[in-house]
């Protein structure tokens, strides 16, 4: 049985190596190492963050996108290897932490209200 310091020790090492900005409501670029055989490549997600989940080093986020009119949702590890980079496209402005209600809508209803704030900054 591991001792349990030993675990706190490695998920605290593991929080300071933050690797990414994600927050609840971004439309973001997940780029994906994929290996094909004996090649690897980068293949591209985008889409609508519209959950975190967990803490530490399993903490996880819920992309979405709509492709072929078929709404899409992929999990990815904040902390994976095979995540090469994750870019911010557009921040919004969100109330709550589940945009599960996302799913239900399509087209203009659909859009959250942009975030000023990150306008100014860029």
């Amino acid at each position: 049985m591991i001792p349990k310091n030993i675990i706190e020790k490695i998920e605290s090492a593991d929080k300071k190596a933050e690797k990414f900005d994600v927050r609840v409501g971004n439309a973001v670029r997940v780029h994906v190492k994929v290996r094909e055989g004996d090649k690897e490549r980068v293949q591209l997600f985008a889409g609508m963050v519209i959950a975190r989940r967990g803490g530490g080093s399993t903490e996880t986020f819920t992309v979405r996108r709509i492709s072929h009119g078929v709404g899409v949702e992929r999990v990815f590890p904040l902390r994976s290897p095979s995540i090469a980079k994750v870019e911010v496209e557009k921040g919004s402005r969100v109330r709550r932490a589940k945009l599960y209600y996302l799913r239900g809508l399509t087209g203009k209803q659909s859009r959250l209200r942009e975030d000023e704030e990150q306008q100014k900054a860029e």
